[in-house]
């Protein structure tokens, strides 16, 4: 097994069976959507398709990037993919370098034969344009699992804490601007769990991107798994003192909606609830992704992960209902701070 394989196996391993979540605060509880008694819909009026990268979504979900690069990995990606068709959502791939390094591995992330209609996005690590992978390069991955739309991730506090991290991400903005008109499908960047604050939204907003994944601190940190992968005492010390550090998920949100006011942003980051979803939905996200817990639900096959899927929706629309929404978009600014000084 390669040393990328071997990591992503180790990934998936711990984000499966391990306490990998920051257990940091994600801010959207300082939030609450207005209840309406009143909401002047029928619940049978609220429709929640919503149109992203140019492909319509059956409601404002996609299921966020996870893993690739080994059998273990496809056997989920699989069922993702099927529970992503049936129920008409996203998807996110998991980071794709291995593919360009090993074309072999390309099978673990190969859905489009169960899944042919969904939104799906391929995902790259941006440092990697600092280590030679070019635009042509990213869209030769697009092309060869038939994705979409791209992610490109951007992971600095996970590289720093990681063993075999890539830590140069000098001058990256402008390697960005040169690649992204060289793909050709929209291009995201995300986070992976440290969020996106106003400064970073800004410099992205200055780069021909179609939007951005907030990926905020409050759910699963990747600091915190690379430190549980650690042999070195100081690492592992750093990864876990930082495992809640960056921007919480609702100012994430926030910062994005200001710096990409016309472009989509999709809110991600410890959302564990449809509660959770609708908050960032009203804060100005246009879609919502999660992963962790569709991870656990595919663990336990496709039924599982259909149910999670179904709970999540019903819940959604009633959430749009009682707020007087009839549509995700029309659920944006439904929402309150918490007075906590009573």
């Amino acid at each position: 097994m390669s040393d990328i394989a071997h990591r992503k196996t180790e990934h998936l391993d711990l984000c499966r069976d391990g306490e990998v979540e920051s257990g940091a605060d994600s801010g959207l509880s300082r939030y609450r959507l207005v209840y309406r008694a009143l909401p002047e819909l029928d619940l049978a009026d609220v429709d929640l398709r919503t149109r992203i990268a140019g492909k319509t979504l059956r409601a404002p979900l996609i299921i966020g990037a996870m893993t690739g690069g080994t059998d273990e990995a496809r056997r989920v990606n699989r069922i993702l993919a099927q529970g992503a068709q049936l129920r008409g959502i996203g998807l996110a791939l998991g980071s794709a370098r291995i593919v360009l390094e090993r074309p072999e591995s390309a099978s673990s992330f190969e859905v489009r034969d169960v899944a042919p209609d969904v939104l799906l996005f391929a995902n790259l690590g941006a440092v990697q344009l600092n280590r030679g992978i070019t635009g042509d390069d990213a869209a030769r991955l697009v092309e060869l699992l038939g994705a979409d739309a791209l992610n490109l991730h951007l992971n600095p506090l996970q590289e720093a804490i990681q063993p075999e991290g890539d830590t140069c991400f000098r001058g990256l903005g402008e390697r960005m601007a040169e690649a992204i008109p060289r793909i050709p499908v929209p291009v995201f960047v995300k986070e992976v769990g440290a969020g996106i604050g106003p400064e970073t939204a800004a410099l992205l907003a200055c780069l021909p991107l179609a939007g951005v994944e907030t990926a905020g601190v409050g759910g699963t940190s990747w600091a915190r798994i690379e430190a549980l992968r650690q042999r070195d005492p100081k690492a592992w010390a750093a990864g876990m003192a930082l495992a809640g550090f960056g921007v919480p998920t609702a100012e994430s949100v926030l910062a994005c909606r200001e710096a990409f006011p016309d472009r989509t942003v999709i809110a991600s980051g410890g959302l564990r609830t449809p509660v959770e979803m609708a908050t960032c939905l009203a804060l100005g996200a246009d879609a919502v992704a999660a992963a962790l817990p569709f991870l656990k639900a595919a663990s336990e096959g496709l039924d599982a992960l259909l149910a999670a899927i179904d709970a999540m929706v019903h819940t959604l629309r009633i959430l749009c209902f009682v707020t007087g929404a009839r549509t995700p978009v029309e659920l944006r600014g439904r929402v309150a701070a918490v007075d906590r000084s009573r």
